[in-house]
């Protein structure tokens, strides 16, 4: 169990590995409820989108040793967005706030958005122990909740 020992990195290009793994896990994708990608779209998706995007922030997070996953932060509709993806080893261990709280020293940008599935409660409640607000839940293909932190 991780207590302590959070700490976010740059990203490593064989951190990329580790995030497809997590990203294809299924119980992360029914939490989550987003489509998981092909490794190649997932890759390339990295590679231009976030790495390759000087405006992007991302962050490895690691919990002693371990790459537990990443953060990003990034334009989307004129808001800057936050999101996270957490391997499901390190679920319910205090990682994800831990490394939320000290991303949002590093992405100063306020306001910042960020959403989550109406039925991913856990993810909800991180956000809101970092000082996000619920501003509105939105019924599209997906169900959604919309944050802010100002």
């Amino acid at each position: 169990m991780v207590r302590n020992g959070v700490t976010l990195r740059s990203v490593d290009p064989a951190d990329l590995d580790v995030f497809y793994a997590q990203a294809n896990d299924p119980t992360a994708i029914a939490r989550a409820n987003v489509p998981p990608r092909s490794k190649p779209e997932f890759y390339a998706h990295w590679r231009n989108r976030i790495l390759g995007d000087p405006t992007v922030l991302a962050r490895t997070v690691c919990a002693g040793d371990a790459a537990a996953g990443y953060l990003v932060s990034w334009w989307q509709d004129g808001h800057r967005t936050v999101g996270y993806w957490l391997g499901r080893e390190f679920w319910g261990q205090g990682v994800g706030t831990a490394a939320l709280l000290q991303f949002l020293s590093l992405e100063v940008t306020r306001p910042l958005y960020a959403d989550t599935d109406v039925a991913n409660t856990a993810s909800r409640r991180l956000l809101e122990r970092c000082g996000f607000k619920v501003v509105e839940t939105r019924h599209a293909d997906v169900d959604y909740v919309i944050l802010v932190l100002d």
